[in-house]
């Protein structure tokens, strides 16, 4: 019983540790800027991380001064917050499974529209009030300001990989046929109303593009990205938290299977 509680603490203890990762792709989502300004993924996968911790410890002390419905308890969250954890994963992939950039003529970076990406992640910029929120956000970072101090001729900056958002919100999209000044000054065609976006774009520096689709297609571009790389992690820390739970299970029932006999022998004795 006590080899078999001793294996259970390790396990809880390891189940411990695996929140760490959780927690700290949490905590990496919210330092990113795209990711700060929506406000959506950060949170619960932060609140998911630190429920971990708590069930863990809560197991590792059901083990180490041997109460079993503490233990009980214990394996009962923990399933619940894997089963919590696999939805997760499986929402963040499907909701990321669309949304991909196109190449346009002489253009080394990519640019991305609105309607190439799902549906949820679309209604999350479509709602005016929740994009003038995100965009005013967007717009009081430099990550702009830093294209044009990085930029200076037309061509450096049309061989340039930017981001996504940088794409989308600091430039007018190539179709409109802008001529380059800098990256984030650009000369109106005679007809510029080959698309809306065309339309939307302002040398206004506080402007610029930040009200174009091509802005919120490139925000979720982004939000793909840095959540795809957070669902890799999450998808090994399941698999990892699945198999300790497994042996947990399996030492738990050892060890009332063990406490079952000892119970039968002093009693027969």
């Amino acid at each position: 019983m006590a080899l078999s509680n001793n294996v259970i603490g390790a396990i809880n203890f390891v189940a411990m540790l695996l929140s760490i990762p959780i927690i700290g792709a949490g905590i990496w989502l919210a330092t990113e800027p795209d990711n700060s300004c929506v406000k959506i993924l950060q949170w619960p996968v932060i609140i998911l991380g630190i429920l971990f911790l708590v069930v863990g410890i809560a197991g590792f002390v059901g083990a180490f001064w041997r109460i079993p419905w503490l233990l009980i308890s214990y394996l009962i969250a923990m399933l619940v917050l894997i089963v919590l954890l696999a939805a997760l994963v499986v929402f963040i992939y499907m909701v990321t499974i669309k949304g991909s950039g196109h190449l346009e003529p002489s253009r080394s970076y990519l640019e991305y529209h609105l309607d190439d990406f799902s549906g949820w992640l679309r209604r999350r910029v479509r709602s005016p009030w929740k994009w003038d929120r995100i965009r005013s956000c967007l717009s009081s970072t430099n990550m702009c300001g830093e294209l044009n101090q990085s930029y200076r001729m037309a061509q450096d900056f049309f061989n340039a990989h930017i981001s996504p958002l940088e794409s989308g919100c600091c430039k007018p999209p190539t179709q409109c046929g802008y001529t380059f000044v800098n990256p984030t000054y650009w000369i109106s065609p005679i007809n510029n109303a080959a698309d809306m976006d065309c339309l939307q774009w302002s040398n206004d520096q506080t402007q610029l593009c930040f009200n174009c689709d091509s802005c919120k297609a490139g925000l979720l571009a982004n939000l793909k990205k840095e959540w795809r790389r957070t669902d890799i992690i999450l998808l090994i820390t399941l698999v990892a938290l699945i198999s300790v739970y497994l042996i947990g299970c399996c030492a738990f029932r050892n060890a009332k299977t063990e406490d079952l006999f000892r119970k039968y022998k002093q009693g027969y004795t």
